[in-house]
């Protein structure tokens, strides 16, 4: 595979089954645009040693020894905010989902989703994305028409609802503007009304305040 990025995506993987662990690595090795530089098995090395490297992106599994990859990402993305942590587990639950996301994850990515689709992941949540498995975006948007009138006193009008459903769903500002036939401006502007009403900043606090 040719090189797409003027730079390699430098990531690290924290992920406790090993033949899990060799087998991502060597599929990500196979990416030219993608440099594996550490893999950790456990909490404790990960915490103490990801804030001392130069990193891009951290896959993380959720179920590892002692705490968890969710506490994990909640205990280190204020140290490094600019990194993108991604969860890569077999978990799916709806409560498991929004607290890796609330825990300040970017992505969601089950192990069930075809192999090949975690490097695009990582190239998405490199360049800004939100990337999720498609059950988990099934997950998030049956949550949001379940719980879209009592998760918050904020009025949002019908079009600042349906772009913070497509939101939900990891979509881009220009697709989003492709679906509802509106000028990709236009769509930046219903998203800054969107934040201004639930006084955030970004796409991950807009969907962990308003679902």
């Amino acid at each position: 595979m040719k090189p797409l990025l003027e730079s390699k995506i430098k990531i690290a993987i924290v992920e406790d089954d090993l033949e899990i662990l060799d087998y991502i690595v060597s599929l990500l090795k196979a990416d030219s645009n993608i440099e594996v530089v550490k893999t950790f098995e456990e909490y404790n090395t990960a915490f103490n040693t990801i804030p001392n490297l130069i990193l891009d992106v951290v896959v993380v599994d959720i179920n590892l020894p002692g705490q968890n990859g969710i506490e994990l990402v909640k205990a280190l993305k204020p140290k490094i905010p600019t990194i993108q942590f991604i969860m890569y587990t077999s978990l799916f639950d709806a409560e498991t989902v929004f607290s890796a996301l609330k825990a300040g994850a970017t992505g969601y990515i089950t192990k069930e989703t075809q192999p090949d689709k975690l490097s695009d992941a990582i190239k998405d949540a490199f360049k800004g994305g939100a990337p999720m498995s498609s059950d988990i975006a099934r997950k998030i948007v049956k949550s949001f028409h379940e719980f879209e009138n009592k998760s918050t006193n904020v009025q949002l009008s019908k079009r600042e609802k349906e772009i913070i459903n497509m939101l939900s769903q990891g979509l881009r500002y220009k697709e989003i503007a492709d679906k509802l036939f509106l000028s990709t401006e236009t769509v930046r502007t219903h998203i800054r009304n969107i934040y201004d009403k639930l006084q955030v900043n970004s796409r991950t606090e807009a969907l962990n305040k308003y679902f």
